[in-house]
């Protein structure tokens, strides 16, 4: 029991010894305060604009923060001197007020550091100056007094630009209000966000500068204005609002959602000046216009105590002091946590200077450039007069009374799914990819899918403007004609008709006309980037050079560059035609082995054999041979054995021969005359093409023809004349045309040499425009339905007669490499046959014979001598036909047994000659 009662009396004395604590810290304090009789007083100027809303937060935020700072401060006390900046240059002001000497520290919305320095004496410098929105670059200001608390706008733009790449989207539209005086102004606001842009392949499209609101006499009517003007002007809908005051937004979203531009395929992006308030927006008057926008608004810590003491006491104040605003719950925005955290910027550095014992002007300002501590606004330390650590990104989407908070994005670790991630981006939870996260957004026009960023809407808008060549090479695919009764221009063609069907399989209307265009198909894709047209129809060649002008559509039918020359005459006429059935290797081979196997029989004959006893006679047998008619007998089975196997070797070799013969003698007409382009480039001769396309600078540059031999036509209709007169040996079109030219001219001109592959062709489009992602689409659709081809197959070859250009011969002539075994198992069972006659007649005839053998021996040599040299040239060849794999042992092995056999021949004939 007692236990139970000493726990309940410490309990109950718990708050007494707190509250005694804190009583006695607030005397100490207390004592502190009255030690000094007498308290310094350190003037602050404080230039806002009251007439904003973003001025109102930052007075109100000041406020709190003076009496804060002075609740601690001993010995100094903090005044604020509120300057009005509204309609008056923020840096005269501020100019003036250091000039006059009367505070010690500025504080300021848009101060311009260069403005400063011309306008600032010199005894005035000293003087410390923070601006709560950042400029212009400062490093080469002459001014180490002067701070910017704002977040660099490149940041935002990097952020901006992250966003589109994620989407894709390649143009985008600016809008901005100019020198509005208290937002983070920027003169080269369009050239940073151009810098960032092409860094996602990206671009502005266009710009609207509004001037600031204050100085409109009727901001709704002109708004309106600019927006209708813009409206008509451009197909572009992502849209920009790089900086701006919170009046300027306000009605701008009011009279974009009233013109439509807040519908579906639309995109709106704000930046941090319009961000950072949407907590405190009225539903009614404001976010009710900016549903689906996205915006980039920094990140800061939100759940500390200072934070929740410092909100609590500005919603009091802000209530208090401007009850006319109807705001239900005021919200601080960046501006008054950043107008809060300039006042502790001077206070802590003033006790530092206190601490230091050492307080001077020069001291002050020196602390307030050092100072490193944490704010409301985050991380508060400078360098080169800039804060050092970069802001972190929210990425949120209005949506409703609020807005979603979707994904965290910095410089340093890219788009993150929370704060924890842009903090240790190393942690096991990776961030995913920034099309991921923003995938749950909420768009203009309540649409959930991601807009194309580009919408066509034909209330009050012109046609699109498509250019077409008139001097089309080749009519079948454009033809421009005039209608002199009609005063009309008719513009037909394979290529129009394939883009009337793609335009059918677009998901919108697309009213167009067709502009004829006079000129090269280079000239008319340069017109296309200087925006003259906005797209460009017909057969144009996609190539690599073009793409530094233009875009284009997926082709809707494969081109390369083809060669076109006359066909060789007909070759059955020649006198020895019938010669090149066989090389002049084969021939000479046949020849020496024809003999040479003849020789052997009749050596093997003459002895027992009267019909075979005369050289005469033996020639007459060669001869008989090849047509299977000798009437010759043979006795010998020796003879016989040499004979058979020669014999079904000629049976081969005269099949063959008929065969290549036959071949030539009927498709002989389809050869062309030039067979490649290195035979065009070795016999330096003259070409034509199309003059008004790209092909005259391909042959010259990159089939190195020489400028002298390449001559240009207007039509392909043209090169028949061209061939006639024979002043161009082969004619070069890219290969749709070809095909067109073959059919229409059937006889006498064959395509040669193999197709160059190119890129195919496509309609030409300005650099980035949406509308040549939508026309691929719809000609993969029309070329998957059939409609391309049905309409090739209508349109391109009505005139056929036939596909037998495709059949071009090549080398038939034969040569011996295919009988190289059947040769060489004659010749090997002939040499044993040689060999076997030749040793009785040896022992027989003895001094006699060889005196005989040696008178013959010529002859023998001679055939042997033939072979040796066939076989050694054809040699690699037939080595080369064999596979890979023991090249080396077969080209050994054959050359082996060819030298033996040859050598087994020669050796009884040197043998006796030694004798």
């Amino acid at each position: 029991m007692s236990r139970w009662l000493s726990m309940l009396s410490l309990a109950l004395l718990l708050p007494l010894i707190v509250w005694s604590k804190a009583n006695d810290s607030k005397d100490h304090e207390r004592e502190g305060r009255r030690s000094c009789i007498d308290y310094k007083i350190l003037n602050i100027g404080a230039i806002i604009d009251f007439h904003s809303l973003i001025g109102m937060e930052q007075k109100i935020a000041m406020e709190v923060a003076i009496k804060d700072v002075n609740s601690i401060l001993s010995c100094y006390k903090l005044v604020l001197n509120f300057n009005d900046s509204h309609r008056n240059p923020s840096s005269m002001v501020a100019a003036d007020l250091a000039n006059s000497k009367k505070v010690q520290a500025i504080i300021g919305t848009k101060l311009d550091g260069a403005t400063l320095v011309n306008e600032i004496l010199q005894s005035s410098k000293e003087i410390p100056i923070i601006s709560l929105t950042s400029s212009s670059e400062i490093r080469q200001i002459p001014l180490p007094n002067f701070i910017q608390i704002g977040n660099d706008i490149t940041l935002n733009l990097q952020c901006i630009a992250a966003i589109i790449c994620e989407f894709n989207w390649r143009k985008v539209t600016a809008i901005y209000e100019h020198d509005n005086g208290f937002t983070s102004y920027d003169p080269d606001i369009l050239t940073k966000l151009s810098y960032s842009l092409s860094h996602v392949n990206s671009e502005i499209e266009n710009y609207v500068a509004f001037p600031s609101v204050d100085t409109l006499l009727d901001p709704k009517t002109a708004i309106e204005h600019e927006l209708k003007k813009l409206k008509n002007k451009s197909y572009n809908r992502v849209f920009l609002i790089l900086q701006s005051s919170l009046e300027f937004a306000t009605i701008l979203f009011e009279k974009a959602n009233q013109m439509g531009l807040m519908e579906k395929g639309s995109v709106w992006i704000i930046t941090d000046d319009i961000a950072s308030h949407l907590d405190s927006l009225d539903y009614s008057s404001v976010t009710f216009n900016m549903q689906g926008v996205i915006g980039c608004k920094t990140s800061f810590v939100e759940l500390s105590q200072t934070f929740k003491r410092f909100k609590f006491a500005f919603r009091r104040e802000f209530g208090l002091e401007y009850p006319e605003e109807e705001i239900e719950n005021p919200y601080p925005s960046l501006s008054a946590l950043r107008a809060y955290d300039a006042i502790w910027i001077i206070a802590h550095a003033l006790r530092k200077s206190q601490s230091q014992g050492n307080f001077s002007m020069e001291e002050l300002s020196k602390n307030v450039v050092a100072t490193n501590h944490e704010g409301l606004s985050g991380k508060i330390s400078f360098k080169d007069g800039k804060l050092l650590e970069p802001a972190t990104f929210k990425i949120v989407n209005v949506i409703g009374r609020s807005y979603n908070e979707l994904a965290y994005w910095s410089p340093e670790s890219g788009f993150s799914e929370n704060l924890v991630n842009q903090i240790s981006p190393s942690s096991a939870s990776a961030s995913a990819s920034g099309r991921v996260l923003l995938s749950n957004a909420n768009w203009p026009g309540g649409s959930k899918s991601v807009p194309k960023g580009w919408v066509y809407n034909n209330e009050g808008r012109r046609s699109v403007k498509i250019g077409v060549p008139a001097g089309d090479p080749c009519p079948q695919f454009v033809n421009v004609s005039y209608d002199q009764r009609l005063n009309q221009t008719h513009i037909t063609g394979f290529s129009i008709h394939v883009f009337e069907a793609v335009v059918k399989h677009l998901p919108y209307q697309l009213p167009y006309d067709l502009v004829p265009f006079y000129g090269s198909y280079d000239d008319i894709v340069v017109q296309v980037n200087n925006k003259d047209f906005d797209a460009a129809v017909g057969d144009i060649q996609v190539i690599d050079q073009r793409y530094a002008y233009a875009e284009f559509s997926h082709p809707y039918i494969p081109s390369g560059i083809a060669m076109v020359s006359k066909v060789k005459p007909d070759r059955s006429k020649e006198t020895w035609m019938f010669m090149e059935a066989f090389t002049k290797d084969m021939w000479l081979l046949m020849a020496a082995m024809h003999m040479f196997i003849s020789f052997v029989i009749w050596l093997i004959e003459r002895e027992h054999n009267s019909e075979l006893k005369g050289f005469g006679t033996m020639l007459w047998f060669s001869v008989t041979t090849l047509f299977f008619l000798h009437r010759e007998p043979v006795k010998s089975n020796l003879a016989r054995a040499v004979l058979a196997p020669w014999l079904f070797a000629i049976l081969i070799v005269t099949t063959c021969f008929t065969a290549s013969l036959s071949s030539m003698m009927t498709v002989s007409q389809l050869e062309p005359s030039v067979p490649d382009i290195q035979t065009l480039l070795r016999t330096n001769a003259i070409v034509g093409c199309n003059k008004n396309t790209f092909l005259i600078h391909y042959l010259v540059n990159e089939l190195k023809f020489k400028p002298e031999n390449v001559k240009g036509f207007e039509s392909i209709s043209d090169f028949p004349r061209a061939f006639e007169k024979k002043e161009i040996v082969a004619a070069f079109t890219i290969a749709p045309h070809a095909e067109v030219f073959l059919a229409t001219h059937c006889k006498g001109y064959i395509k040669a040499g193999p197709t160059l592959k190119l890129g195919g062709l496509g309609f030409a489009f300005p650099k980035g425009s949406a509308l040549s992602i939508d026309i691929s689409r719809a000609t993969l659709k029309a070329i998957e339905s059939g409609e391309v081809q049905k309409l090739e197959e209508e349109m391109l070859s009505k005139t056929t007669c036939g596909s037998p250009n495709s059949n071009i011969i090549q080398n038939v002539e034969l040569g011996p490499q295919p009988f190289f075994g059947l040769f060489g198992i004659c010749g090997g069972i002939a040499v044993f046959g040689f060999l076997v006659s030749m040793a009785p007649l040896i022992g027989k005839k003895g001094k006699g014979f060889i005196n005989y053998l040696e008178g013959t021996s010529s002859l023998l040599q001679i055939g042997l001598g033939i072979i040796k040299s066939c076989v050694s040239k054809n040699l690699s060849k037939y080595i080369a036909s064999a596979p890979i794999q023991d090249e080396n042992k077969n080209l050994e092995d054959v050359s082996n047994k060819m030298e033996q056999n040859v050598v087994n021949i020669e050796l009884p004939i040197t043998t006796h000659q030694h004798l």
